[in-house]
């Protein structure tokens, strides 16, 4: 090969190179450019009232004749019955369970002296979504008492009632989209602060939803809460 053709065929190579390492570097710088994003997360949380109760009347009886003590149930009954009633609770609210008799002298394994061989247990529940209604009666057991009836609690964990909330699917779109503007929010202060513009979303997470008491002392206000998590392109 001459001396021309060897220059200019290294001059071609050499030029070959540079271009294809311009190409490279900016086929880097611009897959570093795609790959920028951020990922935040956005919370939506609210308070509301519990939609429907669960409410267990539990009474006992001690006595030796099971006979006698199914009648005397089935007379509190009807007084618990009438007390609800005369309330407003609908019928169908109202659900009686029948009475559960046990042998205290068969589970005592102590040989401890009972005045009393027999325990029987009555629960009536009143299922409802008048959840207003129901608290109010709450406060007027005392008028059971009266009647000799005493409610108990203890064998349901020390809190009987149990408060619910049904209406999640009817507030799920507002929270998911508040919990998206707060994902942009976080999502737009990162890319102000770090001098670039925000773009589209890229990936985004629903959490789950969930649905607690909002303290102890006030179990029929809920408190719902759910996180989105999403991805954002950064130009």
């Amino acid at each position: 090969m001459k001396t021309n053709e060897k220059i200019i065929a290294a001059s071609v190579i050499g030029f070959a190179i540079i271009v294809m390492g311009f190409a490279l570097r900016s086929g880097i710088v611009a897959f570093k450019d795609m790959d920028r994003s951020v990922t935040v997360k956005g919370l939506a949380e609210r308070e509301v009232n519990a939609d429907k109760v669960t409410w267990p009347l539990v009474y006992k009886e001690l006595g030796n004749d099971p006979a006698e003590m199914y009648d005397l149930l089935t007379q509190k009954n009807k007084k618990v019955l009438t007390f609800l009633k005369s309330a407003g609770i609908k019928e169908s609210d109202i659900s009686v369970n029948p009475p559960v008799i046990s042998d205290r002298q068969a589970d005592n394994y102590g040989n401890e002296i009972m005045n009393y061989r027999y325990k029987a247990t009555s629960v009536i529940t009143v299922t409802s979504t008048e959840v207003d209604k129901v608290r109010a009666l709450m406060r007027r057991q005392s008028e059971l008492m009266k009647q000799g009836i005493a409610l108990v609690s203890e064998e349901y964990g020390g809190n009987s009632v149990v408060y619910e909330f049904t209406g999640l699917n009817k507030v799920k779109p507002d929270m998911i989209e508040e919990a998206t503007k707060n994902a942009r929010k976080t999502a737009q202060k990162f890319a102000d602060d770090s001098g670039s513009s925000l773009g589209e979303i890229r990936n985004a997470q629903q959490g789950q939803f969930s649905i607690e008491d909002r303290d102890a002392n006030t179990p029929y206000i809920k408190r719902l809460r759910v996180v989105n998590t999403v991805e954002y392109s950064i130009n």
